[in-house]
């Protein structure tokens, strides 16, 4: 690891006044520290954010306002999220373990970054790690990377749990400048898949607004062990139910893509349809039509059919 300057913000203002001019936000340090180990990132000045003030508080209407700061543990077992919000804390608990969710942060689950094979490694090319050396993960080994939404510059995806829970829950990202729909908050790889996220350089997440519930809610997560793993594929889902007919549903995907998929065409096929398993069955293969699986992970798209029919029957 190499030499960097540290400084502690007590505040956000404080934080992006020590970050002006180039620096790396440091929340819990879960992903960001194990990326410096390896010699993937190598930031030069870091501005320690984890002690920044933080907390879960009602909003106006019924929502809740999400301090960047918060641990996860404490959020997954906030009432208030367990309650209203299941889907958020059964993909907080999902996401890692217990000594991890007690360092992470809300902020810093956001900003994680892929953990796809050749970008982990410094001595095999990456576009993400650096533009213009190539994605030998394209031919090479590909097995859990995206089916969905990738480009010739990249196949990654998206490692967060939490992220996807927040994208079916239609939550915003607050920074300390502006307001980001979290759909909008991750972006897909393109030709610059070196950039996660719409964050300008100093720019700092200060927390997550949720809107009221919109209805039921349930996390699923298929991984390839019992123990804790990153997703092969998971879904969020919120469904109302009004008369036997799908009211309101919102379904987002995780492990497919490059960052959190929301699945706007199985929520546009499902809306007024009858709620039972057919029609989920065929609001899947609406939403999977566009995967465009790679030689080894063609398997995915029978998961998220599968997974995404299941827990939208599992909420009615």
């Amino acid at each position: 690891m190499r030499e960097f300057a540290y400084e502690r913000a007590p505040d956000a203002g404080a934080a992006v006044r020590a970050a002006a001019g180039g620096a790396t936000f440091l929340g819990g340090g879960t992903n960001l520290v194990d990326l410096m180990k390896l010699g993937v990132a190598e930031p030069e000045r870091l501005v320690d954010v984890s002690r920044v003030p933080g907390a879960v508080e009602e909003t106006p209407g019924g929502g809740l306002r999400i301090g960047a700061s918060v641990r996860n543990n404490d959020l997954a077992a906030d009432p208030r999220v367990r309650e209203r919000y299941p889907v958020l804390s059964q993909a907080l608990l999902a996401g890692a373990s217990g000594q991890l969710r007690n360092l992470a942060t809300t902020g810093g689950n956001l900003l994680q970054r892929t953990r796809c094979h050749y970008f982990m490694d410094p001595t095999k090319p990456c576009n993400k790690r650096e533009p213009g050396s190539g994605c030998p993960a394209r031919e090479g080994e590909h097995a859990t990377l995206a089916i969905l939404g990738w480009s010739e510059a990249c196949v990654a995806t998206h490692p967060s749990d939490m992220a996807v829970a927040l994208a079916a829950l239609d939550a915003t990202v607050v920074t300390h400048a502006r307001e980001v729909p979290l759909v909008d908050f991750h972006r897909l790889p393109g030709e610059e898949p070196e950039r996660d996220t719409v964050l300008d350089p100093g720019e700092l997440i200060v927390a997550v607004e949720l809107p009221p519930p919109a209805g039921r809610s349930a996390y699923r997560k298929v991984r390839d062990r019992a123990s804790f793993a990153f997703a092969l594929v998971s879904v969020a889902a919120v469904l109302r139910v009004e008369d036997g007919a799908v009211a309101d549903v919102r379904i987002a995907l995780g492990g497919v893509a490059h960052k959190p998929w929301r699945a706007t065409r199985a929520e546009e096929a499902l809306r007024g349809e009858p709620a039972n398993a057919d029609s989920f069955a065929r609001a899947a293969e609406a939403e999977l039509a566009e995967a465009r699986p790679l030689r080894d992970n063609a398997y995915k798209v029978t998961i998220a059919r599968n997974a995404i029919r299941s827990v939208l029957e599992e909420l009615v």
